[in-house]
């Protein structure tokens, strides 16, 4: 087993304890601030799902921008910056620009790094930290701390199920078989609407980053306005959350598979694609732990 897949299989343990960290951590921000919320890469998908899930809780106005394009401008309460190794250069030098002017909070895996100084407030959450250079349990658990911590804040926007209620999802997510037609496709598009939209990112960018496969990700409700052009046999559109109606038929009518576990937490259906990631990536003979072009942090030069 690959180092990425044990580490995938830890994620329901890793959101248990998020789930009381985040509910007791005093950094995040409160309810009728208005938040950033910045990253790179996959932190700026868990980003995107957390400022659409803060929003629809009602709990403030809450932007998502990644950390190289983050208006600076802009006058926040708060900015949350999400960053595994604490080193990455576009977050650490928007942190710099920011201090003094807009509190700051930061989750990282690493106390050892410049992020613990750059950042007024730092959330470790060393226990869920990675050996792969491809983000898994880090990232789904970062956003598992902060969901704990709306929780903790208010109610939960309708169809919301708590962390705790995903992690038991999870348990199913990170067993239950893949279904064979999903892993012989040639071709997977992600959808998601509101917060599920990050992870519908953060599903298309495992695979392309695991296992360089051939994939897209869009808002649901933007799929019939020209990516149902790329569905067909041997093709899966794959949507996180609710099903919006009519899709399944269109899929159907073109041919293509249809993957919705709409009863599932869709964080806990994000397991499934992360282990698809690792199986394709697998059946070609690379290294998810390790994949082409690839580095645990960015760090630009000088």
């Amino acid at each position: 087993m690959s180092r990425t897949a044990s580490e995938i299989a830890t994620q329901p343990s890793c959101w248990r304890r998020a789930a009381q960290a985040g509910a007791e951590f005093d950094g995040l921000p409160r309810p009728g601030e208005r938040v950033a919320v910045t990253g790179c890469g996959t932190s700026w998908f868990m980003a995107i799902a957390y400022a659409a899930l803060r929003e629809a809780a009602g709990q403030g106005e809450t932007d998502a921008y990644a950390s190289s394009e983050f208006p600076v401008g802009r006058p926040y309460d708060r900015v949350v910056a999400i960053t595994r190794s604490g080193t990455t250069s576009e977050v650490l030098a928007l942190l710099g620009e920011l201090r003094g002017r807009t509190a700051t909070v930061a989750l990282t895996a690493d106390p050892k790094t410049p992020v613990m100084e750059a950042a007024d407030a730092v959330a470790v959450l060393d226990w869920a930290d990675e050996e792969s250079v491809v983000q898994t349990r880090f990232a789904t658990t970062a956003l598992a701390f902060l969901r704990a911590g709306l929780e903790a804040a208010g109610p939960l926007p309708a169809g919301v199920k708590t962390v705790t209620e995903a992690a038991v999802d999870a348990e199913l997510a990170v067993t239950e078989p893949l279904d064979e037609a999903v892993v012989a496709a040639e071709q997977w598009t992600f959808l998601g609407r509101g917060w599920t939209y990050g992870l519908a990112q953060e599903a298309g960018l495992k695979m392309r980053e695991a296992a360089g496969a051939w994939t897209e990700s869009y808002p649901a409700m933007e799929y019939r306005h020209g990516p149902i052009s790329i569905t067909g046999p041997n093709r899966v559109a794959w949507v996180f959350g609710a099903l919006p109606e009519g899709l399944a038929g269109e899929v159907a009518a073109v041919g293509g598979t249809l993957v919705a576990h709409r009863s599932a937490d869709p964080m806990a259906d994000l397991i499934r694609a992360q282990r698809l990631a690792v199986v394709l990536a697998e059946s070609k003979g690379y290294d998810p732990d390790h994949p082409r072009n690839l580095s645990r942090s960015v760090i630009l030069p000088g």
